[in-house]
């Protein structure tokens, strides 16, 4: 329990928070790794849509006779 206290009276009131991502912007390190994920998400979500589009324009379309491609 001495190292808690001590901990606790170097930090002072920076005692219990979570660490800051870069010490002079108000992001905390959770918020920076579901900020990763959602941008991470996106781009999939994204890339999955090129795809869709691609495979529309190239094989669907031309399939169902809305254009040629040639």
């Amino acid at each position: 329990m001495g190292e808690a206290k001590r901990r606790k009276e170097a930090l002072g009131e920076e005692y219990g928070q979570e660490a800051r991502f870069i010490s002079w912007l108000p992001i905390t390190k959770s918020q920076s790794q579901q900020f990763m994920q959602l941008t991470t998400t996106g781009a999939w979500i994204g890339i999955g849509f090129l795809i869709f589009g691609w495979l529309t324009v190239r094989f669907i379309g031309p399939a169902f006779g809305w254009w040629q491609v040639e």
